[in-house]
């Protein structure tokens, strides 16, 4: 008989308050009742490691996990290692230093955001308070990226096509896109000020939640060129958790009329 289980799977943060988003993102999801779901995390957060909880969802008897990757873009690195160690692929793409994890269950790897419309939503709900005169106004998404190969397209094609959506919901005249992996936001602030010069960049971050990366590194790169920023990041909102049910939607076996709500948080 199965008996799955959601195991969210995030970055990880020294950031308390880092932590707490997530986990509140996690737990307000709504799934069919007894099925247990775990927020872990990459790294750093001790006792709620990736390890940690599929021995959790297995203590419980789960025979399938759902695996949800919190993360942005396909395009991550993270991806790459996480899911060979959960025996999603035989071999990573990059070395990796990470080892496989002891894992009996099924496990079914669910997508990242990429350019997920609801989580366009929510980029656009978040930095339109900046906007005044959207024909003309640029929207600049910026999202961490890489320069590895392979993996640097994948970011490219989902910041580009989110990029587009938010464009299409506020009505603004541009779209663009910048990587601070390579540093990409230098050449995009110079293009625009360069071919339209009486439009107004809108710098909109595509980080999970607001850190060094939102506070720190995008400030920093766009001193000296005119912008408007406000350093929104996607969490806290509803959608995020309304993202991560859809995620596990099709691996369920469930009646879609009746939900529960069941919080297997480790930390609860």
């Amino acid at each position: 008989m199965e008996y799955y289980g959601i195991l969210v799977i995030s970055h990880g943060s020294r950031s308390a308050e880092w932590v707490r988003l997530v986990d509140e993102a996690v737990g307000a999801m709504k799934v069919p009742q007894g099925i247990p779901v775990f927020s872990s995390f990459l790294e750093i957060v001790e006792g709620r490691l990736i390890q940690d909880g599929i021995t959790h969802l297995e203590e419980l008897g789960v025979t399938d996990i759902i695996a949800v990757p919190f993360f942005v873009s396909s395009g991550s690195t993270h991806l790459d290692e996480i899911s060979f160690a959960l025996g999603v692929k035989p071999e990573p793409v990059l070395p990796t230093e990470m080892k496989p994890f002891a894992v009996r269950a099924r496990i079914h790897f669910a997508a990242p955001i990429d350019d997920d419309p609801d989580i366009a939503a929510v980029l656009y709900e978040k930095m339109k308070p900046l906007s005044i005169d959207p024909a003309r106004e640029i929207v600049l998404l910026v999202g961490h990226g890489s320069a590895e190969q392979g993996f640097h397209q994948r970011w490219r094609d989902g910041l580009e096509r989110l990029a587009d959506r938010v464009r299409e919901l506020g009505g603004f005249a541009e779209a663009d896109t910048a990587m601070l992996l390579p540093d990409e936001l230098p050449g995009a602030m110079e293009r625009w000020r360069r071919y339209k010069p009486q439009h107004t960049v809108l710098a909109v971050p595509l980080f999970l939640s607001e850190g060094y990366f939102t506070n720190d590194v995008i400030p920093s790169r766009l001193s000296g060129y005119p912008h408007k920023y406000n350093g929104r990041a996607l969490l806290p909102h509803p959608l995020l958790s309304r993202w991560m049910e859809r995620q596990t939607a099709p691996f369920l076996e469930r009646d879609h009329t009746e939900f529960g709500t069941n919080r297997w948080l480790r930390n609860e």
